[in-house]
C-alpha cells in the first residue's frame, strides 16, 4: 500500500522520467534543450525556453526586456538582441545606459576585439588599449562615440525636454540611417571605423525601425549621460526626464493588462533596470491605486542570491508580496542562476526555431495614448476617493 502511495505522489510531482537520448553531432540545440537540459541550473533553462517561447511570446504578451551587465561588447547585441527584435519577440527594454553606449561602437562600425583576461592593464594603458575582462578595444572607440553623440545631440532636434525612450528614439533613427547607408542625413554624421558593413548591427536601431521603446532607469549614470551633462555647460536646452520614464513605463504595463493581455518581464542580470521593470505595478496599484495584480509570466537570468541582498525582493515570491508578480501566475516563473551571455544565445536560437515571429506592437507609436490613458484612470481614481 506504501509503494503504491509513494508511486502515485512520485508521478504527481514528476514532469517526465529522467531518460534521455544518446547527445550525437545531428542533434539540434531545440533537441539538447528539451531532451538533455533536464536538471540543476540546466533544467531551469529549458523551463525558461519553454516559458519564453511557448507562452510569453503568445499575441497577447506584452514582453519587456530588463537588460544589465556589459553585453553588448560581447557582441550580444547583434547575435542576439538585434533578431529578438526584428522578430517581434520584445516589445520595450530597460537598459543601463553602458550598454547603449557601446552598442553605438558597432552602428559607428567601430571594431571589439576578443582577447583573454590576465593581461597586463598597464601595457594596455600604454598602448591605449581599452579592456573589459576579455574584451579588447581603442580608446579611440570611445572618443569617437562621444564625438558622435556631442556632434548628435548639439542639433536641433535634440534642443528639448525627452524622457529616455523618447531621446534613444530619436538616437535610433539616425543610427538606423547610418546603418542603411543614407547618403545624406539632418546631421553631419560619420562612421567611426574604416568601411565594412554596419547594417543591422546596433539593437537601438532595430528598436527604432520595429518601434521599441527604450528606457534607461539611470541616464546620469553612463558615457551617454556624461556627453549630456557637457552639452548642458555648454548651454543645450536638451534635459532629461526620469520621472515621465516612470509613467511611460508604467502606463505600457497598465496598458497590457487592462485590456485583457498580460504583461511577461524578462530579466537578464539585475541592478536599477530590473528593479525599475517590476516596479511598474507597484506604481500603477499602490501609488496610482489603480486596478491590477501584477506580472504574469516572470523570467529571470542572474549570478545574485537572494541572501547577500543582491537579489533580495526580485525573486518571484518575494516580488509577489509588493504586487510585481500576480500571485495566480506564480507557477508561470522561472529564475535561472546562469551567466546572461550563456544563456542569451541559447534562448535566442531556441525561440526562433520553435516560434514564428510576432506582430510588432509598436509600443512607441503609442507612447502618448497610453499616458493619456494612465493620466485618465488616475484622475478618475482620485476623484473617486478624494485622496492625495
Amino acid at each position: 500500500m506504501k509503494k503504491k502511495t509513494s508511486r502515485k505522489y512520485l508521478h504527481k510531482i514528476s514532469s517526465k522520467r529522467i531518460d534521455p537520448p544518446a547527445v550525437t553531432g545531428a542533434t539540434t540545440l531545440t533537441q539538447l534543450v528539451d531532451e538533455a537540459f533536464l536538471s540543476y541550473n540546466a533544467g531551469r533553462m529549458r523551463e525558461a525556453c519553454k516559458l519564453f517561447a511557448t507562452m510569453m511570446l503568445a499575441d497577447n504578451v506584452t514582453v519587456g526586456l530588463s537588460l544589465s551587465g556589459a553585453l553588448t561588447p560581447a557582441g550580444l547585441g547583434i547575435s542576439c538582441l538585434v533578431p529578438l527584435i526584428e522578430a517581434g519577440f520584445i516589445d520595450w527594454i530597460i537598459s543601463t545606459g553602458a550598454n547603449l553606449y557601446h552598442d553605438t561602437h558597432f552602428a559607428l562600425d567601430m571594431e571589439m576585439h576578443q582577447s583573454r583576461p590576465g593581461l597586463d592593464d598597464l601595457a594596455l594603458r600604454k598602448h591605449d588599449v581599452i579592456r573589459i575582462y576579455d574584451i579588447v578595444f581603442d580608446y579611440e572607440n570611445l572618443l569617437g562615440t562621444d564625438r558622435f553623440y556631442r556632434k548628435l545631440c548639439r542639433s536641433e532636434p535634440f534642443q528639448k525636454t525627452f524622457s529616455t525612450p523618447e531621446f534613444h528614439y530619436q538616437v535610433g533613427k539616425y543610427l538606423a540611417a547610418l546603418e542603411d547607408g543614407a547618403p545624406s542625413s539632418p546631421t553631419p554624421l560619420s562612421r567611426g571605423g574604416e568601411g565594412g558593413n554596419a547594417k543591422h548591427r546596433s539593437f537601438v536601431a532595430a528598436a527604432y525601425r520595429a518601434g521599441v521603446p527604450i528606457f534607461t532607469s539611470s541616464p546620469g549614470d553612463s558615457s551617454i549621460g556624461m556627453n549630456l551633462a557637457a552639452l548642458q555647460l555648454e548651454g543645450s536646452q536638451l534635459r532629461i526626464d526620469p520621472l515621465r520614464d516612470v509613467n511611460q513605463s508604467a502606463a505600457i504595463v497598465w496598458d497590457a493588462k487592462r485590456s485583457k493581455g498580460r504583461s511577461g518581464v524578462f530579466i537578464l542580470g539585475g541592478g536599477s533596470p530590473k528593479n525599475f521593470m517590476l516596479q511598474t505595478e507597484p506604481q500603477i496599484q499602490e501609488v496610482l491605486g489603480l486596478d491590477e495584480a501584477g506580472h504574469d509570466y516572470f523570467l529571470q537570468v542572474t549570478d545574485a542570491r537572494p541572501d547577500t541582498g543582491g537579489l533580495s525582493g526580485a525573486t518571484p515570491s518575494e516580488a509577489m508580496t509588493w504586487g510585481k508578480v500576480d500571485p495566480n501566475q506564480l507557477p508561470d516563473t522561472v529564475t535561472c542562476y546562469v551567466d546572461s551571455t550563456v544563456f542569451l544565445p541559447i534562448l535566442t536560437a531556441y525561440a526562433l526555431a520553435t516560434h514564428a515571429p510576432r506582430k510588432h506592437k509598436r509600443l512607441m507609436d503609442r507612447l502618448d495614448d497610453l499616458m493619456a490613458e494612465l493620466a485618465a484612470g488616475y484622475a478618475k481614481n482620485r476623484k473617486k476617493n478624494r485622496k492625495e
